[in-house]
């Protein structure tokens, strides 16, 4: 019997995968499709967008520089410059319904605590890309991954899961649903699925143009729409407000792609061939939690949204990152009680928020005799500092805050990433999935009681380059700060918080 059994190989599947067999975790994979990777994962339409949160969490278990090479990124525009003392400024803002931000606009007084790090920056990549280096990662970690073997039952019990899959039984303890929007683990587990319905079906397609001349590059809102040209050449994206009624068991047809672009762009654009092509809604639905007994859901299996601002890959991510050091200390008995349902009460409000911030870029781009008012309403205050810096700190992943009962602006969000005067930075400490507590005081305070987390908790102690102001820190395995001490070290402090997010201390 494996610790956990996950439904799913896509990319939040192998990330969970690798976190929870970097913790020493037997996980079985189970994927349905029988070949790795699809003409639908590769470029063009497999394009996705990486957040710096995302880049940040690949770089903290030593993937980052995999997961540019795969995707032909620019590496020398993602981190920052390896002797800076000052995080710089950013690079890049996402967009807003299709109105494009200038970085340049970003108020970096309300970034606090930044400090420069190998992932400053999100990029561009695929699906295929990040498969294959997930897919390694998870193998040479000893994950088994089982192909063609879709998942038709699950039951039970107090002590294990089991899954009928390919016609064959699967037994675990835990079973982790990482099999998309129409998830099976989900329904068949019975968690609720709530939200709002579609306003629009979209398309993406690879086509061949007559006359590409006819169409604009980049995001074009029209009086019946809007379309996307990426500089892809045949890449082209599309959103038909018809309330998501096209039949999406229908194939895709040229003639109807070709219908449904002439009538958003007003054009008499001709496409002469259609090489690849998919459609979606901007359906909204989230389960109302993520954890049913033995099952919990992560990715799209837990929340779908329209891809507007490319925010879907990265929230998988973040699932996977926060779920995984919390299972497997469940797995090996020393989490602490309650530890596995703050999975839920953490990530539940992102994924809301996601939702929300995806529904409110329909509203702006939904046409109508009131739309282009609106749309330049949006797009002045977008573009104001307080309006794009926000865009910024909603879209990077670096600025989400979890509660943690804790009032300090630090506790909840992500850790900087100190580096000390070796080289060594923080990044580097957490490629282990362990804690880390860092202890920069010279008595070494904490030394002694971060002993009784051996084996959970990796002590760092020196000088760093800039401490921000802190004498310690304790982050957890995911790269979120647990706690902070920024006057004299705090080992009672210290103690609670190893004990609440670690279990208690070995004997």
């Amino acid at each position: 019997m494996h610790d956990v059994l996950i439904a799913g190989g896509g990319p939040v599947g192998l990330f969970l995968a690798g976190e929870l067999a970097l913790s020493g975790c037997s996980v079985l994979v189970l994927e349905r499709d029988q070949e790795p990777g699809s003409p639908l994962q590769a470029l063009p339409l497999g394009m996705r967008g990486l957040s710096a949160g995302s880049a940040e969490a690949f770089y903290r278990r030593g993937l980052l520089e995999a997961i540019v090479t795969a995707s032909g990124a620019d590496e020398n525009e993602i981190g920052a410059d390896p002797e800076a003392i000052e995080a710089p400024d950013p690079r890049g803002v996402s967009h807003f319904a299709g109105i494009g931000l200038d970085a340049a606009n970003i108020d970096t007084s309300a970034l606090p605590f930044r400090l420069p790090s190998p992932a400053m920056e999100g990029f561009v990549t695929n699906l295929e890309a990040v498969s294959a280096v997930l897919t390694k990662w998870a193998a040479d970690l000893g994950v088994e991954i089982v192909r063609g073997v879709p998942v038709t039952a699950v039951t039970q019990d107090d002590e294990s899961v089991v899954a009928m899959a390919g016609g064959q039984e699967y037994r675990a303890r835990w079973l982790v649903g990482c099999d998309g929007g129409r998830s099976t683990v989900r329904e068949l587990a019975g968690f609720d699925f709530v939200g709002t319905d579609p306003l629009f079906t979209g398309y993406i397609a690879h086509v061949t143009f007559a006359d590409p001349q006819q169409l604009s590059v980049g995001f074009t809102l029209t009086p019946t729409g809007m379309y996307l040209r990426t500089p892809f050449e045949g890449h082209l994206g599309m959103m038909d407000f018809d309330g998501g009624a096209y039949d999406r068991s229908k194939p895709l047809t040229r003639e109807h792609l070709q219908t449904v672009l002439r009538h958003i762009s007003g054009t008499d654009v001709k496409l002469t061939e259609v090489h690849l092509a998919s459609s979606f809604t901007d359906r909204a639905m989230q389960a109302t939690t993520y954890r049913k007994g033995r099952v919990l859901l992560a990715g799209d299996a837990a929340h779908i949204h329209s891809p507007l601002g490319g925010r879907g890959l990265n929230l998988g991510i973040g699932d996977a990152v926060n779920l995984g050091w919390k299972l497997a200390a469940t797995v090996h008995g020393h989490a602490p009680e309650g530890l596995l349902d703050t999975y839920t009460s953490e990530r539940h409000p992102v994924g809301a928020s996601v939702l929300d911030w995806s529904r409110a870029q329909v509203a702006t781009m939904k046409p109508g005799p009131n739309a282009p008012a609106l749309r330049q309403l949006v797009h002045d205050l977008m573009n104001t500092a307080d309006g794009t810096t926000h865009t910024y700190r909603t879209t990077s992943g670096l600025f989400d805050r979890y509660d943690l009962g804790n009032e300090h602006p630090l506790v909840g969000r992500t850790a900087p990433d100190f580096r000390f005067e070796d080289g060594t930075r923080l990044g580097d400490l957490l490629r282990g999935g362990q804690g880390v507590a860092l202890d920069f005081s010279s008595d070494r305070a904490l030394q002694v009681t971060a002993k009784g987390w051996a084996g959970r908790i990796r002590y760092a102690a020196g000088q760093v380059r800039n401490d921000l102001g802190f004498r310690a820190l304790l982050i957890r395995p995911d790269g979120i700060v647990a706690w902070v001490d920024d006057a004299a070290p705090d080992r009672d402090g210290f103690a609670r918080a190893a004990t609440h997010w670690f279990g208690r201390p070995a004997q």
